[in-house]
Formats: C-alpha cells, sequence, structure tokens
C-alpha cells in the first residue's frame, strides 16, 4: 500500500484547487536534471571485488598533517577527547532514532538536562532547548522565534551580512516559505565587523529581530551591547549566532543584553564527519521560553521526593495541534548533545578556558607570521578569536591549490562567498595547530608568493 493512498480522485482535485493541471506542473520550477538525474552506477561486485574498491577509494583520500589544515569557515578540527569518543559508543546511548517520547529513560532525560545547563551557563540565558539539528536551522529556528515574540504581529528580521553565508542561505529560504522578510546589511569592509550605523538605520517599527555573528564569519569579535540597545529601542529582540569555544574566554552574548543566542555547536567534541551530524544549540530568556522550538527537559520529583527528570516542554507537531507547534524541523540531536555534554565535562570550567587562552594564542601567532610575510596583509585591525583574514597578492584559490600540493590546507577561498575578497584567504586555528605547522605554512606560503 502506498504511504499516502491518495486516489486518482484525490489527487485530480489537489491539483484543480492549486490551479495546476499536473504533477508535472506543479515541480515545473525544478530543473529536470534534478527531478530526473542521469546517474550511471556501475555493475554489481562480488565481495572481494566490493571490499578493493572500497580500498581503491578510501586510498584516494591524501592524508595531511594533523596541524596542516587551516579550515574554518563555521566547521572546525577540534580534538574529540579520546574518553568521550569511546564512551559515546556504549549501546545504551545509540538509538534508531531521535528520542523524544515521554516514556524515555531517566539516564536519557537527565543528560539532556544536563547538556541544556551548560549552554545555558555558557550563552548567559536562562534556559535552552535539548539542541537543533545544526546552526543554520538554529539561526532560522531563532529568527522565526523572534516573529513569535511579536505575536506575528512583525514579521520582518534584519541580519548583518557577515554571518556565516552557509547559514544566510538557510535562513533566506526558510524566509521566502514563511513570508518572513530578511533585510541583510553590508558589513564594514575596512574592519569586516558589524556595521552598527547601518544596522540600527535598518530598524523600524516592523522588525521583530536583530540578527548577528560574534565572533563573525572572519573572526571579528565585536561588542554586541550596542545592537542590544538598538534593537530593544524598536521592540525587536537581538538574536546573537554565537561560537560556543569562543564563550570560553569572551563575555557572553547574555550579558551584553541578547535575548536570543543560537549557533553551531560541533565544536564541542564533534568531528567534522564529512559534514556532519553536526548540533545547532538554542537558549533564550526565560520570558521567551513559550516561544521556542524543540523540546525541554526539565527537573523535578516524584511523589516520594526523589529527584526526576521529564519533558516539560515539547511543542512539536506531534504532541500537539499542529497549528501551535513553534517548529516541525527541530528534533533534538540527542546523541550529539550527549557527546558535547561529555566533552565539557571532561574539560571542566578551568580546562575550558584553558582551551579557548590556546587558540587565542595560536591565532595571534598565525597572524603576525603570515600577516608579515611579503606579499600578504591582515585587511582587518579588530581583535580576532580563531579567524582572520589573510590578503594576499594573488588569487586566493590558485594560492591554496598550490598550498594543497604542498600538504597544507590553507584556509577558505573567500571570493565564493564575498564577490569582492578574491585576494582574501580566512584562515582558522584550533588546539591542534602547533607553532611547526604554522611556520611550515609561512615558509611554503613565501616561496608561492
Amino acid at each position: 500500500m502506498p504511504y499516502v493512498p491518495h486516489t486518482p480522485a484525490d489527487r485530480e482535485r489537489m491539483l484543480a484547487r492549486l490551479g495546476v493541471g499536473s504533477v508535472d506542473e506543479l515541480f515545473a520550477e525544478i530543473p529536470a536534471e534534478i527531478i530526473d538525474p542521469e546517474i550511471r552506477l556501475p555493475g554489481p561486485l562480488g565481495e572481494p571485488a566490493l571490499l578493493r574498491r572500497a580500498e581503491e577509494l578510501a586510498a584516494a583520500n591524501a592524508p595531511r598533517a594533523a596541524d596542516a589544515s587551516f579550515i574554518g569557515a563555521g566547521a572546525y578540527d577540534h580534538l574529540v577527547p579520546a574518553a568521550a569518543a569511546e564512551l559515546i559508543r556504549r549501546a545504551e546511548f545509540y538509538t534508531a532514532y531521535t528520542p523524544y517520547q515521554p516514556e524515555m529513560s531517566q539516564g536519557l532525560l537527565q543528560s539532556i538536562y544536563e547538556y541544556q545547563t551548560m549552554v545555558a551557563s555558557l550563552t548567559g540565558m536562562d534556559v535552552a532547548n535539548a539542541s537543533l539539528y545544526d546552526g543554520g536551522t538554529a539561526l532560522y529556528e531563532a529568527a522565526l522565534m523572534a516573529v513569535r515574540i511579536t505575536r506575528g504581529k512583525k514579521r520582518r528580521v534584519v541580519a548583518s551580512a557577515d554571518i556565516n553565508p552557509f547559514r544566510l542561505e538557510v535562513l533566506r529560504t526558510y524566509c521566502r516559505a514563511v513570508e518572513v522578510e530578511l533585510v541583510e546589511v553590508p558589513f564594514d569592509t575596512e574592519t569586516g565587523a558589524p556595521d552598527a550605523e547601518s544596522l540600527a538605520g535598518a530598524l523600524d517599527d516592523g522588525t521583530a529581530g536583530l540578527l548577528v555573528q560574534a565572533p563573525n564569519f572572519f573572526g571579528v569579535v565585536s561588542d554586541v551591547s550596542d545592537f542590544a540597545e538598538a534593537a530593544h529601542a524598536r521592540g525587536a529582540v537581538l538574536v546573537v549566532d554565537a561560537y560556543p569555544v569562543a564563550l570560553s574566554v569572551l563575555r557572553s552574548p547574555g550579558s551584553m543584553g541578547a535575548d536570543i543566542v543560537c549557533g553551531e555547536a560541533q565544536s564541542l567534541g564533534l568531528a567534522l564527519n564529512f559534514g556532519g551530524p553536526y548540533l545547532g544549540y538554542l537558549a533564550a530568556k526565560k520570558d521567551f521560553v513559550r516561544q521556542m522550538p524543540g523540546r525541554i527537559a526539565g527537573a523535578t520529583a516524584d511523589t516520594q521526593g526523589r529527584r526526576g527528570f521529564v519533558l516539560t516542554l515539547q511543542t512539536r507537531e506531534q504532541h500537539i495541534r499542529r497549528e501551535k507547534a513553534t517548529s516541525n524541523i527541530c528534533s533534538n540531536q540527542a546523541l550529539c548533545a550527549l557527546q558535547a555534554c561529555m566533552t565539557l565535562t571532561l574539560y571542566g570550567k578551568r580546562g575550558f578556558r584553558e582551551l579557548g587562552e590556546r587558540i587565542l594564542a595560536a591565532c595571534e601567532y598565525a597572524r603576525a607570521s603570515l600577516g608579515g610575510l611579503k606579499g600578504c596583509s591582515l585587511p582587518h585591525a579588530d581583535p580576532h578569536f580563531n579567524e582572520f583574514v589573510l590578503r594576499t597578492s594573488r588569487p586566493a584559490a590558485d594560492v591554496l591549490a598550490r598550498l594543497a600540493e604542498a600538504g597544507i590546507c590553507g584556509g577558505y577561498a573567500l571570493g565564493s562567498s564575498f564577490p569582492r575578497m578574491e585576494n582574501d584567504i580566512l584562515v582558522a586555528l584550533t588546539e591542534k595547530s602547533t607553532r611547526s605547522g604554522v611556520d611550515r605554512y609561512a615558509e611554503v606560503l613565501e616561496g608561492l608568493l
């Protein structure tokens, strides 16, 4: 039986209601090569031949030294603590699907509760949810949450263009679908920071939220207090997309007036994994808890006074009337959140701060080493955390290709996202970066230029 057993008559009525004559006409905007792509798959193989083919493909991956990767742009090569990597493999932690049933185990509920507590502490917020899919959907959820906070009367959000461009693309896509106006304000090209004056000027009485990233896509650190003041003056909320590792040494967004904090938490003990699964996080002031998407685990006591954990809120379409749901794209990443919780626990408050200090020092050393080379410059003078823009005398794509030949992943070519930055490389550092790795990068780059 088909999953949705519509009869031909059912389909005809739906098409008529939509004002189209056929299913093909309904999907006419989608390019044909996407709807019906030509896929040339090889013929079947026996097990020995299949294993040999898999080994050949694996051998095509070029190995890199652990300290030879300087690519960031939202996904970072942080150390995955061995204890967390081992513990997360325990059978009782694995589930076939995201756990959300009310009868789930106390242990899982407690792990979610602990994760929420750590996220709230890091961000300076009152409450955090059980996690989201990734940083892109977290940013969108935060924007839509801002619209709900204004009871839908304001359907306009303003975003600074120095937010991660991949997350901005997700935001554009969803805003179009729910008819929320998205206004993108150019950043200050001289400093690489958000343009405070332009952002304030873009706000009006119909604006539900102001969205900024701190540190931003270029690694520039900004005080968001003025943004909070400007947003609140217009009756809007301030949404800050924050890199969680940076919060080990920087002031929390909550302490600077943010109303909602979101971001990508892959950096908290999750490997790069070729792009996923990752971990979105979202936290907010307690006044807005009813507008938060997803679910929230809470601590309580049973009838005998024993401490226990429950799903305090679960405002998904599975649990309440669909029109009352806060989202339908926010299944929590319970396994990823648990690994992040383990990682933060292993570091502890002092160890996590030391991690941030080490990354800060590595970034400053790299800026001094690479920015001082002939043919290189540092266009942005503002404070940075773990990333910075390196401007070269040659196109960044060419430079990075030559660096790759020497076994160095030199960074991200910004020209692919920002047309006027063809000679700019976004260089990222983590605790895995070493002085010798930076020195070799500088030596090879100097030879190229």
